[in-house]
């Protein structure tokens, strides 16, 4: 990640051009248990590739679903 404004800047510019931009997100650790979960079970290098992933995108939705309706029970 750079560190200095000018970096930065031409960083986030590199990001914009190909289409993407750059998140933070804060998590419960209960969450990240399951992002990391889902990681490992489909040999995942990384978290955002959790959220990049078709399928494990579908398959934490349905387990932020679950989670949901057990909490309203």
């Amino acid at each position: 990640m750079p560190t200095t404004d000018t970096a930065l800047r031409a960083y986030r510019r590199r990001l914009a051009e190909a289409g993407e931009q750059e998140v933070l997100f804060r998590l419960s650790n209960e969450t990240i248990a399951l992002i990391d979960d889902i990681k490992t079970r489909r040999g995942l290098r990384n978290r955002g590739q959790v959220l990049e992933h078709e399928n494990s995108a579908r398959e934490l939705l349905k387990l932020f679903e679950q989670r949901r309706q057990a909490a309203q029970q």
